[in-house]
């Protein structure tokens, strides 16, 4: 019993990461007042500067999403159910995720997260040094083949 209860301890880590959204809020917030800031020179600001602007915010919601994802998977399944009255707005996937699904999705986000990494790298070549660039691939690409292996991995290993 003491060590089923124990579980209980993983519990204030998965509030914890609900401050580190709050932390991707101010993020958020200060993205917003650069957007204010470029606004007036819209039409005079160069193409890529405003694509970097852009792919921030896309990075800052991807991150937000495995946040919130992490945060209320894991909770469900490693300390207890989550008790949503029906009338609320439950997330669709809450509930069904088990453990491998949600590292698969984490580890699918990361890849995501690096590309955008990556992306917004290369649209700065100019001012990113030759030797760092092949680092930038070379840990992208470490990701992508670490999340296509553990998805092989697991399509391995179910016996459905």
């Amino acid at each position: 019993r003491l060590i089923y209860a124990a579980r209980w301890i993983l519990a204030p880590i998965y509030l914890g990461l609900s401050l580190a959204l709050l932390a991707l809020l101010a993020l958020g917030l200060k993205f917003f007042q650069e957007v204010l800031h470029v606004m007036p020179q819209i039409f005079s600001i160069k193409e890529t500067d405003l694509v970097l602007l852009v792919l921030t915010l896309i990075d800052l919601a991807l991150v937000g999403g495995l946040i919130v994802m992490v945060m209320l998977s894991s909770y469900e399944s490693f300390v207890s159910r989550l008790n949503l009255a029906s009338d609320t707005d439950k997330l669709g996937w809450l509930g069904r995720m088990d453990y491998t699904s949600l590292k698969n999705k984490v580890a699918s986000s990361i890849v995501a997260i690096s590309s955008i990494h990556l992306l917004k790298v290369f649209m700065n070549t100019p001012n990113v040094a030759e030797s760092h660039l092949l680092w930038y691939v070379v840990i992208h690409m470490t990701f992508v083949i670490s999340a296509f292996a553990m998805g092989i991995l697991d399509k391995l290993t179910r016996h459905d």
